[in-house]
């Protein structure tokens, strides 16, 4: 089933999702006559047309949730059985509320807020999402539609499992046509591996779904009247007339959206350029239907059909997407790492192993003309994806120089996007104190090379650190191993190499990674910068960070985190000092994948110590009998080793246990306090 250049279909599906999204949303929710008036057919970004000019790389749901939600497959699994109230849970676990993925637009207003209440407040999906419970406009808006792709993706070839899952995916929010229309989309995709004729996949788009559902008959209509109009806008007013916004409640239903999405496809000439066009163009929610065209173009035509256009879409993007959630590690992220996340899983569920490029290295360019966010600095450098110049690999990252010349990309929220219009940047860096770089570097001269990072210090102005430059041979390779000598206080928010010749010449990146826990510590920090508080995801209901003590975190009931890191660490232990007040739980947590999936060690308030478990459902792992008092210090120290947990307090060992039914194996750390406050002065994490 699995064709034999899935990566990179996958990371073009991926990367005309992105681009669909980043074209469509500057002129979400204008009309159609709006968008004729003021920019004409959109054929390129119209990002820096509209007033007030806004950046090209945004935050938004669409793509959010798109590659959040299908992480239930990695958590649960992967498993062709996934039930929908497992996916219902990954909304849980990721979302922080009134914060992140979700249009917050109130209960009974907007459809996924009004799903993520019903499952905070215990009901499973699919009945979170159900027409009887939620009503039918409600449950028909678009939302099941938008974050389907990865669905698709992750089943190449096989349709029918693409709309199943779909199904059960669309189901913890919407009912009824919404679903079909989500299956649809999700049945298409996985085809168009396959398959390259567009009539053909609508086919079997329609395939999928009852032949007396209004979706089904929308479709119908729209491949009639293109039989009989060559006039896409003909085609539109007809849509208009038969299916628009005013025949259909809410803010946003699917069924104009998704008329929008197949006119695109119907009168594309198999063009990507072109069904973009008509995608965001006809209005309605641009955003949302640009991104499933995108997608589903990208996967059939490949990355050959988006650079088959007479403008570069890729150049502008250089791969960037963000991710912002719970799992605050994963958010500075690009379309190479993500493509390869849905190809391990898609691959997981036919029995296969991963594709795992040079060793697993987080910036590996193996697939063509990728930059993994890499950008250049200096006269006349320029950057390019080249064949060749690789110790374990197919290609590599050129970069072209005169003189001098650096290249980085972001490992943490860039200046330009700490002031992100819309949906805020939550993240957590990727790279820390204690973790080794290294790349695999040559040169077609004679020059000298060096990893460096920058950090954020004083007045949030980037410091550059460089490692010792080394020199290279015309010719030879070179690996670089460096670590940064920096502290947790200042987050490192680029990495790159540096490279200086007497000539002009091209350094080949062949690869640059780091991996494992860091040896870090978390306290305030010497300087007057502010951004270092924004490397904490704040999945609470309150913090003050850098007052009195340098972290403050209350939670008014339930649990709260206040969490750094990245899902991949482990191995390690964390340690703190911690001062419990008004808690009815308070500690530390480790192997931190969300805010219901962590190991917590706690001092609760019946005087006992716990080790729990937040996975499905709360388990006590061990507890044993610990007075305690309300604001005394208590040093709590949490060790994950593969599926053994030990834990100390005071210096005292209460806990040495292993989970072995399904043991969180690694992730993020956090402060947890359930029901009250929680001060701690310092935070430590030490590899093993």
């Amino acid at each position: 089933m699995i064709p034999d250049d899935y990566e990179e279909r996958v990371y073009a599906g991926v990367l005309g999702k992105i681009i669909g999204v980043y074209l469509g949303r500057p002129v979400e929710g204008w009309t159609y006559e709006r968008i004729r008036r003021e920019l004409g057919d959109i054929r390129y970004y119209v990002h820096d047309r509209v007033a007030p000019p806004r950046p090209l790389i945004v935050t938004d749901d669409d793509i959010t949730g798109t590659f959040t939600f299908v992480r239930a497959l990695a958590d649960y699994g992967p498993s062709r059985d996934l039930t929908p109230a497992q996916i219902g849970q990954t909304w849980l676990n990721y979302i922080i509320e009134r914060q992140t993925i979700l249009w917050w637009g109130g209960m009974g207003n907007s459809t996924e807020h009004t799903a993520y209440v019903r499952l905070k407040n215990g009901i499973p999906a699919p009945h979170s999402g159900s027409i009887a419970l939620n009503g039918k406009v409600v449950a028909e808006q678009i939302g099941a539609q938008i974050f389907i792709d990865g669905w698709g993706m992750v089943a190449p070839g096989e349709p029918g499992l693409a709309a199943d899952l779909a199904r059960k995916a669309a189901s913890v929010s919407h009912d009824g046509e919404a679903i079909h229309g989500a299956q649809v989309i999700a049945a298409m995709e996985a085809q168009a591996f396959v398959e390259p004729d567009i009539h053909a996949l609508l086919d079997v788009g329609m395939s999928v779904i009852p032949r007396d559902s209004l979706i089904y008959r929308l479709i119908a209509d729209i491949r009639a009247w293109r039989k009989t109009d060559d006039d896409w806008r003909k085609t539109r007013a007809r849509i208009e007339e038969r299916y628009g916004y005013d025949k259909y409640g809410g803010n946003c239903h699917i069924v104009p959206n998704h008329a929008v999405i197949i006119l695109a496809l119907a009168y594309c000439e198999d063009d990507f350029q072109r069904a973009l066009m008509i995608a965001s163009t006809a209005g309605w929610d641009t955003d949302c239907n640009c991104g499933n065209v995108g997608c589903l173009m990208g996967i059939k035509n490949g990355l050959r059909g988006i650079e088959a256009s007479p403008v570069d879409w890729r150049g502008p993007v250089a791969d960037r997407l963000y991710l912002p959630t719970a799992d605050g590690g994963r958010c500075i992220t690009d379309a190479v790492q993500e493509a390869y996340r849905l190809a391990r899983l898609g691959r997981a569920l036919q029995g296969q192993e991963p594709v795992t490029p040079k060793g697993g290295a987080r910036f590996h360019f193996e697939l063509p003309g990728s930059v993994q966010g890499f950008h250049g600095e200096g006269e006349g450098v320029t950057l390019e994806n080249v064949r060749g110049h690789s110790a374990t690999g197919a290609r590599s990252l050129a970069v072209r120089f005169t003189s001098e010349a650096r290249a980085s990309t972001a490992t943490f929220i860039p200046p330009d996007a700490l002031e992100m219009p819309g949906y805020g940047l939550i993240a957590s860096p990727t790279l820390y104190p204690g973790q080794a770089i290294t790349a695999g570097l040559s040169s077609d001269v004679q020059a000298e090379a060096a990893l460096f990072v920058r950090t954020y210090g004083a007045g949030d102005r980037l410091t550059e650190v460089m490692g010792e430059p080394v020199s290279l041979r015309a010719g030879e390779m070179k690996t670089l191993a460096w670590l940064p000598p920096v502290d947790g206080a200042s987050p490192i928010a680029e990495v790159g190499v540096w490279v200086h010749a007497d000539n002009p010449g091209t350094l080949y990146l062949d690869y640059l990674t780091w991996s494992g826990a860091p040896r870090v510590t978390f306290a305030r920090p010497r300087h007057d910068g502010k951004v270092w508080q924004r490397a904490w995801v704040k999945a609470c209901d309150d913090v003050t960070l850098g007052g009195e003590e340098a972290f403050r975190v209350c939670q008014d009931g339930d649990r709260g985190l206040l969490i750094q890191g990245e899902r991949e660490w482990a191995h390690y232990t964390v340690r703190a000092e911690i001062i419990p007040h008004l808690a009815k739980a308070a500690g530390l947590a480790a192997c931190v994948q969300g805010t219901r999936r962590y190991y917590a060690l706690a001092l609760c308030n019946d005087q006992k110590a716990r080790l729990i478990k937040e996975g499905e459902g709360r388990r006590i792992l061990a507890e044993a009998d610990f007075p305690w008092e309300l604001d005394g210090w208590y040093e709590l120290s949490l060790t994950t080793q593969g599926d053994r947990l030990t834990a100390s307090i005071n210096g005292r060992r209460l806990f040495d246990v292993q989970d072995t039914a399904h043991p969180l194996l690694s992730g993020a750390v956090a402060l947890f306090v359930e029901e009250g406050r929680l001060d701690c002065d310092a935070v430590q994490v030490i590899s093993l």
